[in-house]
This record gives structure tokens, C-alpha cells and sequence, in this order.
């Protein structure tokens, strides 16, 4: 058995952009570290995107692929969001995020302890302190993010998003799906590159909704603004669970962080920003011999994840109509309530306020007992999604899932 690392400061296992950050800024801080994936110089796959606030001052410009200042929610009426938000560039963000002052190993972690990672080959990295960024396990029927993606040329897409415009929910009844049925939304944003993803998305229910219905659905939107595909685009691929808690503080353990460390967020499904401007907050109490853990997560932050695990479970057992009256009134919020729920990671008043005064305005009145649990808590369990359309079906075209 080969030892690495014996005296390495940090070991960081994964490498996918929180890692890669992880590993990157406790460099530039002047630790020693070891970093640990199974394929170090892949391109990551996931579409990922955030609002432009949300990015620490220490990344460039360059990590922004596209920009759109007032991305369009339509619920019962169209809100413009006044807060820029952007798509990232994978291949920019990377480059912005170098790893020459670690030690990069390839190769798949089998053990991982609070000082020391064993890889499958054998090989074992020995450090002061191990993060633990591999991602989450496969939901079950736990409460999921599901999400299918087609990339369409931009000029096709022009009747329903241009470059600059997005739409960052959009509940009109275009997808083709019952007011009886488990809802889902659409999300599309020009990606900066030619193209724009089309995605229809569901969250919160119970092992989430299958690929072949959110394509369905996604398809339906489109024909819907007269879009017609080849039927060679490609798409991609979400599922992924919403309710990772976060890690119990203590020193002298694994440290687990971003997604796999409750940094998920519980309703919206977004990551990457959030643990990109934590970083450095692990790395600082890390050097001042404080609890990483404790630092991330104070006590105001571990209620507005409470707070938050609150609505996610009620987004969950929702009908269409009901989720476009709650989203009507979350959307009548001041934007400090809007901020609160959706990015800041501590304002416990405001999200407090916001989901009170969401729950008081969703109407008809009786729609807010479901809101709360007080009847149908376990809406959409064990529902029953028709077969797929086989794939060479023309309401079915090609695509090859990359996330």
C-alpha cells in the first residue's frame, strides 16, 4: 500500500465544482492539498446557474457564460425579478478554479476518514483534515428534484426566449398536464453558446417524476409556440434529492460539504453559488483551529433550513393550480423576502415573514391546509406515470442525456 500526503493540510475527495473550488482557494491560502477524483480532467456535465450576487468577488467575469438581468417568472401573471442572474460556463469556471499547487490524484475513494482516504488501487492519502465533496446518493423515494433539458439552436427558440431574456419558472398550462396530475414547471435560459435548454421540472415529490413525462411535457411546451426540433438535440438529465440535512458540528470528523453537506437548497435545488461563497468561511475557521462545520452552519442558518425544509414539503403535495396560487403570492413578497428564501443563507426574519405572508395570500383558503400538511400529505405517492412514448416516436425525438 503506497502512502500519500503524509503531510498535507487539507484532502479534498471530489472534484466536481465545490470540491474543485474547495481544493483551489485552500491553495491560494497556503495549505497543503491533496485532491482525490476518479476523472480529475473532465468537463463537468450539469447545466449550472445562479443569481450574479450569489458569486464571491474572488471569480472572474469569465465564469459567466449569459446574463439575463430580469429573469421572467409567470405564475397567474408575468413578474420580472429585478436581480441579474446568469448561466455559469462550465469551461470557465474550471479554468478559473487551477490546481497546480495541489496534488491531484486520480483514482475512486473506497475509505473515507476524518485524517485518511484509501482509494480502490490501494493508495492511501493521509491529511490534517478530509472534505468530503463527492455529490449525494441515488433520492429513492426521498424528496426529489427531477428535471429533463433539451438544447435548442437559438434561433429556433426565439419564440418563446431570445439572448438576455429567461424564464426562471414558468407555470403556464402549456405541458400538456391535468390539473389532476403531479405538476412540474418550465425553466429555459440562453446558455451563452448558441443555444437555450428548454427544461421542464419538478420538485419535491416523493422519489420525483420520470424522465419520459418530463420530456413529454417539455415537448409539449414547445409545440405549443409552433417549435419543432430534428430530433437530434441533445438534452439532459436531473434527479436528485432535496432534503440532505446538514452535518452535525465536531471536531476531529469528516467534514461533509456542498451538496453532500446540506448546502442543497431544500427547495429551489441550486448548490454550486451558495457553496462557492462558503468556501472560504470552511477554509478561515479551518486555519483558526475553529470547527469548519460550526462555521458553515451557525444556529440562524440551521433554522432557515428548517424553514425551508418546511415549504419544500409542502411545494411537494401540491396540485398545478394550488402551486401557481402559492407561487402568485410568494412572488407579491418584497424582494428582501424573495432573497431570503430563494439565496440568503442566514435571514431567518425575512423567510419567516416571507412564508407566513405566502401561506396568507394563497387563495381560494382551504388550498392553504394542503400548503401546511393539515390534509393530502401524501398527494402524488405511488402515482402512476404512463408508459414512454417509444424513442423513435415522432412527439419523442432523440437526445442522449449528459448530466
Amino acid at each position: 500500500m503506497s502512502e500519500v500526503g503524509g503531510a498535507a493540510d487539507v484532502c479534498v475527495v471530489g472534484l466536481g465544482p465545490t470540491g474543485r473550488a474547495l481544493a483551489h482557494r485552500a491553495a491560494v491560502a497556503g495549505l497543503r492539498v491533496v485532491a482525490v477524483d476518479p476523472r480529475p480532467e473532465r468537463l463537468w456535465g450539469p447545466t449550472y446557474s445562479c443569481w450574479i450576487d450569489e458569486l464571491p468577488e474572488w471569480l472572474p467575469h469569465s465564469v459567466i457564460a449569459s446574463r439575463i438581468e430580469a429573469p421572467v417568472v409567470w405564475t397567474q401573471s408575468e413578474h420580472r425579478i429585478a436581480r441579474p442572474y446568469c448561466v455559469l460556463s462550465k469551461q470557465g469556471l474550471r479554468d478559473a478554479l487551477p490546481l497546480d499547487d495541489a496534488t491531484v490524484i486520480t483514482g475512486r475513494a473506497r475509505v473515507v476518514e476524518a485524517h485518511r482516504v484509501e482509494l480502490a488501487d490501494g493508495t492511501e492519502v493521509r491529511a490534517a483534515t478530509v472534505f468530503d465533496t463527492r455529490g449525494q446518493a441515488s433520492p429513492g423515494q426521498r424528496r426529489t428534484a427531477s428535471a429533463h433539458g433539451i438544447f435548442v439552436d437559438e434561433d429556433v427558440a426565439a419564440p418563446m426566449v431570445t439572448p438576455g431574456e429567461g424564464l426562471l419558472l414558468d407555470w403556464r398550462s402549456e405541458n400538456g398536464a391535468g390539473p389532476d396530475e403531479p405538476p412540474s414547471f418550465l425553466y429555459a435560459v440562453p446558455l451563452g453558446d448558441g443555444t437555450v435548454i428548454f427544461e421542464e421540472t419538478s420538485l419535491g415529490l416523493r422519489g420525483g417524476m420520470p424522465q419520459h413525462e418530463l420530456r413529454r411535457r417539455t415537448l409539449n411546451r414547445l409545440a405549443a409556440h409552433g417549435i419543432r426540433l430534428r430530433g437530434d438535440e441533445p438534452s439532459e438529465a436531473a434527479h436528485y434529492p432535496l432534503d440532505d440535512m446538514p452535518p452535525k458540528t465536531g471536531r476531529g470528523q469528516v467534514i461533509p460539504f456542498g451538496s453532500r453537506g446540506g448546502q442543497m437548497h431544500p427547495i429551489t435545488g441550486y448548490c454550486v453559488a451558495d457553496s462557492l461563497s462558503q468556501v472560504d468561511i470552511a477554509l478561515a475557521a479551518l486555519q483558526r483551529g475553529d470547527d469548519p462545520v460550526e462555521a458553515l452552519w451557525p444556529w440562524q442558518a440551521r433554522l432557515v433550513y428548517w424553514m425551508r425544509m418546511r415549504g419544500v414539503y409542502g411545494l411537494g403535495r401540491l396540485t398545478t393550480p394550488q402551486s401557481i396560487s402559492m407561487f402568485e403570492a410568494f412572488f407579491t413578497g418584497s424582494p428582501r423576502q424573495q432573497r431570503a428564501l430563494l439565496s440568503a443563507h442566514d435571514d431567518f426574519a425575512a423567510l419567516g415573514a416571507g412564508l407566513f405572508l405566502t401561506v396568507a395570500r394563497t387563495w381560494p383558503f382551504h388550498w392553504r391546509y394542503d400548503l401546511v400538511g393539515w390534509t393530502h400529505r401524501n398527494r402524488w405517492v405511488g402515482w402512476d406515470y404512463a408508459r414512454p412514448e417509444p424513442r423513435n416516436s415522432p412527439a419523442a425525438p432523440e437526445g442522449t442525456a449528459t448530466s
